[in-house]
Parts: structure tokens; C-alpha cells; sequence
């Protein structure tokens, strides 16, 4: 039955793949799907590629374990700051002004809004640097589940979901991608809801879990009896790092905002926010209130010896044969919906802001799409290796520099690009700066973490206050540097200002 289920979902993907060939024969086709991608497969493929198998068996596991059920705060959080907001804040104007700008890319978006070649390469180099290890890092979360459903080697479980991955990405492009999405993510809503249902009713039900939980006490976290069973657990400082950096970190990842750029229209963007906080809602939420009940199996786990990832394996170990297939084909759809995001992100930010920008200035549009297929091969093999790599030595380099990907990542971007959709005082200047403090911030939190303050040492830690101290620098740094060109600013602000009919219901008239 497993067997059967992954290879008719694999058929499904290739076949999906081949279909869409007739949508990726440009780069507008190839990267944005021609920018006519409807609300349903957009909100599906942000949200998709928002979690993977970090979230659900390294995320859940570690700050269910460490926070209780007060980690479903974290989920909480990726709905209302991750989706909803982001959404309402970014949605609208980063269409406008992309489509302006003929922007496709995050890099090439800072370059045609600040008039700097210069700028454009910078920011792609960070996504080079910073991209790969975080798609390494999506295959771990696989190793331990699918050595629990069907006893076989990790080693040919990252090939094969490199491969499959590799194949309808570089057939169809986004569109492809956004389909696939839209089948993966009612896979995780269904897969997640009936798992806690399951795993709940193996404790005797909701309430009798939470009372278990409650009883449950550990000193070298909280003296406070029930601690693991409160509202805010037992580290409510700690817990709020977690929920920004995966929270208000959407709004700077490269492969997130990118959907924003295909949306097709004003009707897409309000159905699409409310699908989106409503999918992360149930898989995020859901994710880390199961994470939360980790403790009730302490019995079968051993996190001394076996890491935080060994704790939603073992809460799921004792299911019947067919929920662990669809927990494996969930983390599965997870973790090759996020891949194929990041593969995209990564190969046309390297063609179209590095590779065309600096050695190919005349690159026709089909060499574009061919270079970008080329690239996608590429990085997904530098990830299945290093993932090969981490599974098969001691190298716990990789994994540090995974960790610290999201902070820098969204650390660099988020002010730069947020303050540059609404303001016209933002300059070229100021998102260097932003650049070069979260990115070296980020590095140096690596080699250097214990001379970090207390609270920096975390990576988690460490990566939400570069997001938040960007929101500061940014226009700080603004106020005391050469102002951008008034010519460069009122072009790129005034698409806002060009008139559209709509229907009265939406606006009145005269």
C-alpha cells in the first residue's frame, strides 16, 4: 500500500510537469508562470513552500519539546504575521510595482528600483551563498521517517526526490510548481489533521493528552508544575524569537515574496490571503500543537542521544501501516514543494542577476530558460550531496550553516524591500548596509558564538534581531546618505498612481 501510493504520487507529479511544457517556453512563463497564476494555486504554493520537513519533524519536535503547547504560538504566528499580513501588506504593491519594474527576481527588483547593477549582484550572491545550504537542509527531515515506514538506505531517498523534484520543475516551470503545490498542500491539510487525531487518540483524547502534559515536569527547564500544559510555556522570551523568525522572516525570503509577482489579479489577492492564513493556520498550527504533546512519548525517546528530529518519528512510530504512508507522502509533498521553490529561486536569480548581468549581457530569452533548467540540475545536486555528506559523516558545519540561512536571508531583504514598495526615501546606500549586517551578522554567529551576548547565541535568537534591527538600520542609514535619483523614485512610484475602472461595489463614483 505505501509503495503503491508513492509511485501513483510520483506518476501524478511527472505528468503534471509534462503538461505544463507549453507555459514555460520564456522567462515570463518559465519564472511566473506568466503572471496569470489564479488565487487558489498561488496561496497553495506560498504556503507549500513555507513549510517543509524543518518545520514538521525539526521545528515541532524541538519547541514542542522545549515550550509545550504553548509552541502552537509559533503556528499562530506563521498565520497571522507569516500569511495574513504578509499578504495584506506586500500582496497588492509587490505586483504592482514588479510588473513596472519588469522585475522577475528579488536582486533584479533592488536593481531596476535603485538604478545599481551593482546592487542586483550583491543581493543574488547572498541568495547564492545562503539558498543552498537551506535546501541541504530540507532532505533531513526525511532520513528518520522513511527509515521507519520502509527500512531503506536515506541515501536513495534524496536521490530519488532530487530526481523526481528536477524532473517537473524543469519541464513546467512555476506553473508546474504551482500545481503540484496546490495537490501537495491538500495532501499536508488532510495528512496533518488526521495525525493529530490519531496520535491524541493514542493518549486517551485531547483532554486526557493535556492532563498528561500537565503532570509532566522538568527541572532543568521550569519548576512550575503544568508548565508544559500553560498558555505561554516555560519560556515566553525564547518562544517570541521563535515566532518572529518564522513569522516576519516570510516577508524577506526570495522564494516566498516571488509569488506575490505572479498573482493575476485584485480578486486573487483577496481570495488568496484568506486560503493562505487558513492553510497555515491548519498545517503550521497543527505541526507545532502535535510537536507539543512530544514529552507524553519520552518513554521512546531519547533526545540526549538521538536529537530533537527523533521526536515526531516516535510519536508516530505506533500508527497503523497506512497513516505512516501519509505521514511519509505529507513530509514527502512538504519538503519537494519547498525544494522545487528554492531550485526556482536560486537558478533564475543566478541567470538573470548574475550570469546575464556580469557574462551574457545579450542572452536571448530561450538561452535564459535553457541556463535556468541547467542550473536547476546543478543546485539540486550541490544539495543532494550535501545532504549526503551531513547523513554520512560526523560534519556538523552544514548543519550550523542551515540554521543560520532564514536570518540571513530574510535579515538582508526584508526592510530593504518593504521600505522600497512604500517609501521614496529609502536609499541605494542604506540597503547595503542591510545587506552586509545581516549577512556578516549571520556568519559570524557560526564561528563566533560564544562571544555572542546570551540571547545571540541561538541562531534563532540571533537571525530575528537582524530582521528587526533591519527594520531600523534602513531608514536610519536613509536619513544620512546621498538621496536616490527624484527621477528613478517617481517612475518606479508611478504605477501606483495610474487609473483603473472598477465596479461600483469596490468603489463609487462621482
Amino acid at each position: 500500500m505505501k509503495l503503491i501510493l508513492l509511485i501513483l504520487y510520483f506518476a501524478v507529479l511527472i505528468a503534471i510537469g509534462i503538461y505544463c511544457r507549453k507555459h514555460a517556453t520564456d522567462v515570463n512563463g518559465f519564472v511566473l508562470g506568466g503572471r496569470s497564476v489564479g488565487p487558489w494555486l498561488t496561496a497553495f504554493a506560498y504556503g507549500t513552500s513555507y513549510f517543509s520537513a524543518v518545520v514538521f519533524v525539526g521545528y515541532a519536535g524541538q519547541f514542542g519539546w522545549k515550550y509545550g503547547i504553548a509552541a502552537t504560538w509559533a503556528g499562530i504566528g506563521n498565520a497571522i504575521i507569516g500569511s495574513l499580513l504578509a499578504w495584506a501588506v506586500l500582496g497588492r504593491r509587490t505586483r504592482i510595482m514588479t510588473q513596472h519594474l519588469d522585475s522577475a527576481t528579488m536582486p533584479q527588483f533592488f536593481g531596476e528600483r535603485f538604478g545599481s547593477g551593482s546592487l542586483k549582484i550583491g543581493a543574488s550572491v547572498i541568495i547564492f551563498i545562503f539558498l543552498i545550504p537551506y535546501t541541504a537542509s530540507l532532505y533531513n527531515g526525511l532520513s528518520r521517517l522513511f527509515g521507519m515506514a520502509f527500512n531503506i538506505d536515506y541515501s536513495v531517498c534524496i536521490l530519488l526526490m532530487a530526481v523526481l523534484t528536477a524532473i517537473y520543475v524543469i519541464a513546467g516551470g512555476y506553473m508546474a510548481t504551482a500545481i503540484n503545490d496546490f495537490i501537495q498542500g491538500i495532501i499536508m491539510l488532510f495528512g496533518i489533521t488526521t495525525i493529530i487525531a490519531a496520535v491524541l487518540k493514542s493518549k486517551g483524547g485531547f483532554m486526557a493528552a493535556l492532563d498528561g502534559l500537565a503532570g509532566i515536569t522538568d527541572e532543568t527547564v521550569s519548576t512550575a508544575p503544568g508548565t508544559f500544559a500553560s498558555f505561554f510555556g516555560p519560556d515566553p522570551l525564547n518562544l517570541l524569537f521563535v515566532v518572529i523568525l518564522t513569522s516576519l522572516g516570510t516577508w524577506g525570503l526570495p522564494q516566498m515574496v516571488q509569488k506575490f509577482y505572479a498573482i493575476k489579479n485584485e480578486e486573487s489577492i483577496k481570495k488568496g490571503t484568506i486560503i493562505s492564513t487558513l492553510f497555515a493556520l491548519v498545517v503550521a498550527g497543527g505541526c507545532y500543537f502535535l510537536g507539543g504533546f512530544g514529552r507524553l512519548f519520552s518513554d521512546r525517546i531519547d533526545v540526549a542521544a538521538n536529537g530533537f528530529d527523533s521526536i515526531i518519528p516516535a510519536m508516530l512510530s505506533g500508527l497503523s501501516p497506512l497513516l505512516i504512508a501519509l505521514v511519509v507522502i505529507l513530509v514527502l509533498s512538504a519538503s519537494m514543494s519547498t525544494l522545487s521553490s528554492l531550485v526556482m529561486a536560486s537558478s533564475s536569480t543566478l541567470t538573470i542577476d548574475f550570469l546575464k548581468e556580469i557574462c551574457f549581457k545579450k542572452m536571448e530569452d530561450k538561452k535564459q530558460v535553457f541556463c535556468m533548467r541547467i542550473l536547476i540540475v546543478v543546485f539540486i545536486a550541490i544539495s543532494s550531496i550535501l545532504a549526503l555528506i551531513q547523513y554520512k559523516s560526523s560534519v556538523t558545519f552544514i548543519a550550523q550553516l542551515m540554521g543560520v540561512s532564514w536570518g540571513a536571508l530574510a535579515g538582508s531583504f526584508l526592510a530593504p524591500f518593504l521600505y522600497s514598495l512604500y517609501s521614496r526615501k529609502v536609499t541605494k546606500a542604506s540597503c547595503w548596509v542591510c545587506f552586509l549586517f545581516s549577512s556578516l551578522l549571520m556568519v559570524a554567529n557560526i564561528f563566533f558564538r560564544p562571544s555572542f551576548p546570551a540571547i545571540m547565541q541561538s541562531p534563532i535568537n540571533c537571525g530575528a534581531i537582524a530582521m528587526l534591527a533591519g527594520l531600523v538600520i534602513v531608514p536610519a542609514v536613509s536619513l544620512f546618505t546621498p538621496k536616490p535619483d527624484k527621477k528613478l523614485v517617481d517612475n518606479a512610484f508611478a504605477c501606483y498612481e495610474k487609473k483603473t475602472e472598477v465596479a461600483q461595489k469596490t468603489a463609487l463614483g462621482k
